[in-house]
Parts: structure tokens; sequence; C-alpha cells
């Protein structure tokens, strides 16, 4: 808060009873009283004036006060993206020799494995059973190769075949089951309708890669 000081002119008469000209005072006494008052004002001053020690108590106390902030316990969105272990390519297509977009999916997920030392699983899903796919085994074969080109000697190759249930569903079981980090799916798989794109928010409980044409 902050006092403003105002000086104020009032005339003032003299009093009869009150000499125009007072005595001279005694240099003694003059001596005496003004350092009498000196010691009153300093005394004065001295009890007004904020105690140090006080105000360094309240500034430990403010700064204890103070609330630590505290880290974020969410996880990053950016480091589930850096910490790949895992990664799911689904296979839909019926092409024995493979589609451009599975192709690409194929790539792209060599790739990443290679690049953060990740395992791949590779499901290839189809509603049919595998005696009604007469080049099934040629599909194999092709995935195979095109693995291989990628660098990729090791992986997980699974079949599931004319079980009955939705591509996307049975993407989100797999996912789930072996606590994948990353499922790796080509737009062209959307676009043909083989995966639900509606579904892969409610079935699949790791991030999506969906690669664009």
């Amino acid at each position: 808060m902050a006092f403003a000081h105002y000086l104020l002119a009032v005339p003032v008469e003299p009093s009869p009873n009150f000499p125009t000209n007072p005595p001279k005072p005694n240099p003694s006494l003059s001596s005496s009283s003004s350092s009498s008052i000196s010691s009153h004002c300093f005394n004065l001053s001295s009890s007004l004036r904020p105690k140090h020690s006080l105000f360094s108590r309240f500034r430990r106390i403010c700064h204890k006060a103070k609330a630590k902030p505290q880290e974020p316990e969410v996880t990053v969105a950016s480091d589930a993206f850096t910490q790949f272990k895992h990664l799911l390519l689904p296979i839909t297509d019926r092409n024995p020799y493979l589609s451009e977009g599975t192709r690409q999916a194929i790539a792209t997920t060599s790739a990443l494995a290679k690049k953060y030392g990740a395992d791949i699983t590779v499901v290839v899903i189809d509603a049919q059973q595998k005696e009604s796919l007469p080049e099934h085994e040629t599909q194999l074969s092709s995935i195979r190769w095109h693995l291989s080109e990628g660098g990729l000697k090791d992986y997980n190759l699974l079949e599931r075949l004319g079980d009955g249930n939705k591509p996307t569903a049975i993407i989100g079981d797999v996912a789930d089951d072996l606590n994948l980090d990353l499922v790796v799916i080509s737009m062209e798989a959307i676009h043909t309708k083989h995966i639900d794109a509606n579904l892969l928010a409610e079935f699949i409980p790791c991030p999506v890669m969906l690669l664009p044409l």
C-alpha cells in the first residue's frame, strides 16, 4: 500500500500571550534536548524498523510452502514410436505374388525392424479355408522372398484362415496376445474393404501405421 504525504500551508495568527521574540535557547539545554530527542527518535525508528530475521523467516516459510511441480505421469506419445520391440504385419490380399500395397508394407516393416532391432510377426488372414485357396503356398513363398529381400531371416509367420472373424478383430487379437508395439497396414487394405478402418481403434490395442499408396 502506498502512502502519499501532502504539505498544507495554514495561516496562524500569533497568540497575544506568546512572545514575538522568544528568548534564545540555552546551548547546553539545546544540545542535551536534541541528543535526547535524537536518541528517542533513533530508538523509535529502531523499534519500527522491520527485523531482518522476521522477513528471512517469512521468505523461508514461503519458499517451503511452494508446491514442487510434479512430473507428468502420462507416457509421451513420441516415445511409443522410438521403442519398437515387436511389429505386426497383417496380409489380407489374395494375390499370390502380393499387391503393391502389401509389398510396400513388407518393405516398411523390414526397414523398421532393422532400424530398431525389433521382431516381426506376419499374419496371413483370409475368410476362406486353406483348401479353398489353391495358390496359398505361392503366396507364402512370395512373402518369404520379399522379407528376405528386406534383409530379414528370423520372423514369425501365422495363418488365420476361415475362422469366421473379421480381419480387424483378428489383428486386434494377435496384437493383444503377443503384446505388440506397432501394426503396419497399407491403405490398400482399407480401400479394398479387407480391413474396417472404423474398427481399428476399437480392436487394436497398440499404435497403427497406415501406409498411403
